[in-house]
């Protein structure tokens, strides 16, 4: 029976691998188009998307692993059925609960994996990024400007064009500035420019030898002022993101634990549903993958994708109702955990059992 142990956990983690590997191309991409999205608003130094790309996908695995979890044992097991290698394993005496062996032989190290990520490096990842970007904005690399392009500023705070970039990031030439704010307009042109830093996090733009001309938006009076400088410092806007929450997710879980606001319940709420959910939804996936031996079995990887995107919208939900004070954190999300689990231990402990006949009178 060591054989077949390992022969079965053979063939679910190669199942579960292949799937992981498509995901992430699938996931790559998307995390991808995230990172030059945060490039073009100037919210990240173009030099840096590859770490942020690889930390951005550390954040995402405890959502990316479960789904490879549950689509590669559907895939393993309907394999099994489709080539009739369960039935003479049935016949043999292995049943649903002699599968449990080989099935935590690779199961439990990927939940393993999956609370490691969800617990602590998606944490550290999230601190790691932000910590990489204000370094690079202590040395003076403004975020997101390339010469020749129009760039929005953080939280649509304006536009920002340079004609030239010196090789280190902090001097322009030809700069042009528009930004739009209580019905006013403001348009800043300057010759040359050079970035600074005041403390952490506040970055400006000290422009020299131009002109700012500041008027209403309509255009329906003649309420305009110009003015020329010889000197003008352009505060660069912060992003708009909610501090509270983002803070919380950067938070290590540890001192979560001692945290009594509402977002950082809710986001240790996040962090530990995970790893339950995973476990739940390779129990299902035992059962759901019981097909005959002829039958398609893509139908039934459809229902478990559909499981999974149920869970995973009703834990974005959950966390959000949290966050907001509109649900108990005592109830947390073991509404949703709890019932997964004893669902898929029902199913699992049922599956193989035929139905009783009745008697006839």
């Amino acid at each position: 029976m060591l054989t077949l142990d390992r022969y079965l956990a053979k063939e679910f983690a190669q199942a579960i691998f292949a799937t992981l590997v498509v995901l992430l191309i699938v996931m790559v991409g998307g995390a991808f188009v995230d990172v030059l999205g945060d490039i073009t608003r100037g919210r990240l130094p173009p030099g840096m998307t590859a770490a942020q790309l690889g930390l951005v996908l550390l954040t995402w695995l405890p959502i990316i692993l479960p789904l490879a979890l549950m689509l590669g044992l559907l895939m393993a097991m309907g394999r099994l059925y489709r080539d009739a290698e369960m039935p003479v394993l049935t016949s043999v005496g292995v049943g649903p609960k002699r599968l449990l062996k080989p099935l935590s032989m690779v199961v439990v190290p990927i939940l393993i994996v999956i609370a490691l990520c969800s617990l602590w490096l998606g944490p550290w990842a999230d601190r790691t990024s932000r910590a990489m970007i204000q370094e690079a904005n202590r040395n003076l690399l403004i975020t997101g400007l390339e010469p020749g392009r129009f760039t929005e500023l953080p939280g649509g705070g304006g536009v920002v064009y340079v004609g030239d970039m010196s090789q280190d990031g902090a001097k322009f030439k030809r700069i042009f500035i528009y930004r739009a704010k209580d019905g006013r307009v403001d348009v800043t042109t300057a010759a040359e420019g050079e970035l600074t830093l005041d403390g952490a996090r506040e970055r400006y733009l000290q422009l020299g030898n131009g002109f700012e001309v500041e008027g209403p938006m309509g255009g329906t009076t003649q309420d305009y002022r110009l003015l020329r400088f010889a000197r003008n410092d352009v505060r660069m806007p912060d992003s708009t993101e909610d501090k509270k929450v983002q803070d919380a997710r950067r938070t290590p879980t540890l001192e979560l634990m001692g945290d009594d606001s509402n977002e950082a319940r809710a986001q240790l709420q996040w962090r530990i549903a995970p790893p339950l959910i995973a476990l739940a939804l390779a129990l299902l996936a035992i059962p759901l993958a019981r097909s005959p031996p002829r039958q398609a079995r893509y139908g039934r990887m459809v229902l478990g994708f559909l499981g999974y995107m149920v869970s995973i919208q009703l834990m974005l939900l959950g966390t959000d109702l949290i966050a907001k004070g509109k649900m108990p954190a005592a109830l947390g999300l073991w509404w949703l955990v709890i019932p997964a689990l004893l669902l898929g231990l029902w199913f699992y402990s049922r599956d193989g059992h035929l139905p009783k006949r009745r008697r006839a009178r």
